[in-house]
């Protein structure tokens, strides 16, 4: 039986290995490197700074910064990185600071009698691992509007659904959004040839502004800190200090969390985006059906009431993600329904070392954001996790608490829920 076995291999989950390996845990991890970042189009940069955009190991051997070193790339202060490149450097830390990377997907984490838990890879094989580290990224809770829920994806895509986008060029795409996703794509789709429209509920576009030096005085730095999520003191407390957010109201971490760091473009695409000639904002999808002509045709409301009609030819919903347990469909359906939820998503509760309400059960990544703040939906909130999830984990293997799972092993479903304390 594994000491942990982790399931993911993103930046959240290769983080996590190489803590775990580092203080010699018998671990197992699974998934395929960077996978998300492969996927997508090859016109995308990093939004967030080099400096901000490191995996993390213990020892700070393999940053973004020496594997830049290592290919001759200066990775600099307002200069964007190209997404491939920092899939690439995703493979690279794998290959140094991961030992033993299962490139198979896991279909099922089941609780096992006793403790414990039962991983189930794709093509049938079961390990056992005292712990699991839950590292999913974000691709199993991506958000289609409700309209357009259930269409075929002939007509309706997720923009995580892409990579190149040279197909749509000649064709009529909207695309749905006012994050950098939507904005980014919408610009690559109009360089690609296709025509473009953005469709947005937001009343106005938000872009991010040049960062400002790095060395810009005192005075500067006082009134406004460099973060990894921006400049500002607000961001700093999600920054730097995710367990202060976590000890906030329920109320006030759930306002936050869908409040802060709201959508925008960065400042680098402002250009690109240009080219984007028909951009509709204030207006939100009502209805979506196919027409005679196997088009798509959108029934639209404006903020004031007005309607109107879209026709196109492909919609893609650049509409982010949801932190859903009921999304989580790798955990087994029992399992699911015996972790603490907070606030009205259905996000997982978490505990200080990152371990759900159930015994040994640990999450990392986009699932973690409501109970610990914005920067878990960044790279940047890998660094922070890792180090403090694997304490957590050994302090479970040593027969603690773990800092947030209940003692005893939890029963299924509302039993399950009313009996689990809450996440000190």
């Amino acid at each position: 039986m594994y000491d942990l076995v982790i399931v993911g291999a993103g930046p959240y989950g290769l983080s996590v290995a190489a803590h775990a390996a580092a203080h010699g845990l018998s671990l197992r991890a699974f998934g395929r490197t960077m996978e998300c970042w492969h996927a997508m189009p090859s016109g995308m940069f990093l939004k967030s700074e080099p400096w901000a955009s490191h995996l993390s190991d213990p020892a700070g051997r393999y940053g973004l910064d020496a594997y830049a070193a290592e290919r001759g790339v200066r990775a600099e202060h307002g200069v964007p990185l190209p997404v491939g490149f920092f899939a690439a450097y995703g493979d690279w830390f794998a290959r140094h600071a991961v030992p033993g990377l299962d490139e198979r997907l896991v279909t099922t984490v089941a609780p096992l009698d006793g403790g414990g838990f039962a991983v189930t890879a794709e093509d049938g094989e079961t390990v056992r691992a005292r712990t699991v580290a839950l590292a999913v990224g974000v691709l199993p809770f991506m958000e289609v509007p409700g309209p357009l829920r259930g269409l075929p994806r002939r007509y309706v895509t997720h923009s995580s659904h892409h990579g190149e986008l040279d197909g749509f060029a000649g064709q009529d795409v909207t695309v749905i959004g006012a994050g950098q996703a939507a904005l980014e794509t919408a610009a690559i789709l109009t360089e690609q040839g296709a025509t473009v429209r953005i469709l947005a509920r937001a009343g106005r576009l938000n872009w991010n502004t040049v960062p400002p030096a790095l060395d810009r005085g005192r005075w500067q730095n006082l009134r406004a800190p460099h973060t990894g999520l921006g400049c500002g003191w607000q961001n700093r407390l999600y920054a730097d200090t995710p367990g202060v957010f976590r000890r906030l109201p329920a109320a006030t971490r759930e306002r936050l969390f869908d409040s802060a760091l709201g959508p925008a473009g960065a400042w680098w695409l402002r250009e690109r985006f240009a080219a984007v000639e028909d951009v509709r904002l204030g207006q939100r999808v009502m209805c979506a059906t196919v027409t005679a002509d196997d088009r798509l045709r959108l029934d639209v409301t404006g903020e004031d009431g007005t309607t109107g009609v879209v026709e196109t030819d492909h919609v893609v919903a650049a509409t982010g993600f949801v932190p859903s347990l009921d999304r989580a469909d790798v955990l087994a359906p029992g399992l699911r329904a015996g972790l603490r939820r907070v606030g009205a998503g259905g996000a997982p509760e978490v505990g200080a070392f990152f371990e759900s309400s159930w015994p040994g059960l640990f999450l990392a990544g986009l699932l973690t954001a409501p109970s610990y703040g914005p920067s878990m939906r960044f790279v940047f909130g890998a660094g922070y996790t890792a180090g403090r999830l694997v304490k957590g984990v050994r302090q479970r293997l040593r027969g603690g608490t773990g800092g947030g799972g209940v003692l005893g092993r939890p029963r299924s479903g509302s039993d399950a829920r009313r009996m689990a304390t809450p996440a000190l």
